[in-house]
């Protein structure tokens, strides 16, 4: 298996999700990618309810 094998198997979920699956998806990303650089990242699991609550509704 090579790595863009691996990397297609990885993707593969993400590009087969609903649109409104893959906007979580790219939101929490973008969210988890901001809050790397503090020094105690806080409250991650109430802005991930807050981006899955604007999308499903």
């Amino acid at each position: 298996m090579t790595i863009d094998d691996n990397f297609n198997n990885i993707q593969e979920p993400i590009i087969t999700a609903s649109p409104e699956v893959r906007q979580i998806i790219e939101r929490v990303l973008k969210l988890e990618k901001d809050k790397l650089y503090q020094k105690n990242p806080r409250n991650i699991n109430d802005d991930i309810l807050t981006i899955i609550k604007e999308i499903v509704s």
